[in-house]
């Protein structure tokens, strides 16, 4: 049963907003819910300030940044290519962020670098994917298989490089591979980046229900298919770079949660978009929140902890014929 488009948006800030206090009250030290309530007040002390201010929060702003503008990114590829099955990680466009980004990073390159590579390689893999699936005429299923290949050969870029690199930088590469937050500093680029690309998408919320029934209809309306293309491949990969070079690459977020929002509140992109945003970040706030705590004072990648949750859910939405693929 779907709900009120104000209902559906209450819960979700609601959801957002607790699972973000939840995040910075909770931690491996023994700074808690009081100490954050303290600091409201203005009386916590300056342990407990720091923690909360400089360590805690920046890593939970991040992770809302990451899970908004990976589920984001899903949403757009699922339009792109017709197919709910579409998403940064399947389509290899994490990957090449990943790739390019670690080449940058075992170059000794700095963040602006390492940012501008990774931005580089999610556009590369997503057009290399589109023209090696254009004898296909780019039929869904068709490019689907692309990118798992392209994605696989990203994987096999990436053991290749840390096969040959230093072991001082393998444990640290391996986790910032598998989804971690642990050097998140900064959480403003993400942040920017995906409350820019969710304005984006729901200002172009009525071309992409169109696009989504297909190019020829949307042609036949008059939408400049070609251009609108683009953009969804820039915005696409300008997400997915944004949340790599933060986080990693973290899979599942770009895959189920625009399927669990379109249950929620049906397939006009006006909602989805944003939608999709908030649920994927507060999705992913919660994932770290668990990674950082179940087994603390040790620390898990959170990408482990998406796909533990993702795979039974997508599975159970794919049980339930949430989406079939259109062509």
């Amino acid at each position: 049963m779907r709900t009120s488009t104000p209902a559906f948006f209450a819960v979700l800030t609601v959801a957002a907003v607790a699972a973000v206090a939840a995040a910075i009250a909770l931690g491996s030290g023994t700074v808690g819910p009081r100490d954050v309530i303290a600091l409201a007040q203005g009386t916590a002390d300056e342990t407990a300030r720091q923690v909360i201010l400089e360590l805690r929060l920046p890593r939970v702003l991040a992770a809302f940044g990451t899970g908004a503008a990976l589920a984001l990114a899903g949403t757009l590829m699922q339009v792109l290519l017709r197919n709910p099955l579409a998403d940064p990680y399947i389509l290899g466009t994490s990957g090449g962020a990943a790739t390019f980004a670690l080449a940058a990073m075992l170059a000794g390159a700095g963040a602006v670098v390492v940012e501008a590579s990774a931005f580089a390689g999610a556009l590369a893999s997503t057009l290399l994917v589109f023209v090696l699936a254009r004898g296909g005429r780019w039929a869904a299923g068709r490019l689907l298989l692309t990118g798992v290949v392209v994605a696989a050969g990203w994987s096999a870029a990436v053991s290749l490089m840390l096969a040959v690199s230093p072991e001082r930088n393998l444990r640290g590469a391996l986790f910032w591979l598998m989804g971690d937050f642990a050097f998140a500093a900064s959480a403003a680029t993400c942040l920017a980046v995906a409350a820019t690309g969710t304005a984006a998408a729901f200002a172009l919320g009525r071309a992409l229900n169109v696009l989504a029934a297909g190019d020829q209809q949307a042609a036949l309306l008059g939408l400049p298919v070609r251009a609108l293309r683009g953009g969804i491949y820039f915005l696409g990969a300008a997400l997915t770079s944004v949340a790599v070079t933060t986080a990693g690459t973290v899979g599942f977020v770009g895959l189920v949660v625009p399927h669990l929002v379109r249950l929620a509140a049906g397939a006009d992109h006006r909602v989805v978009a944003p939608g999709a945003a908030l649920a994927g970040g507060t999705l992913l706030v919660l994932a770290d929140t668990v990674a950082r705590t179940v087994l603390a004072p040790r620390q898990l990648p959170v990408g482990a902890i998406t796909a533990l949750v993702g795979v039974p859910l997508f599975l159970l939405l794919l049980a339930r014929g949430t989406g079939g693929e259109r062509e």
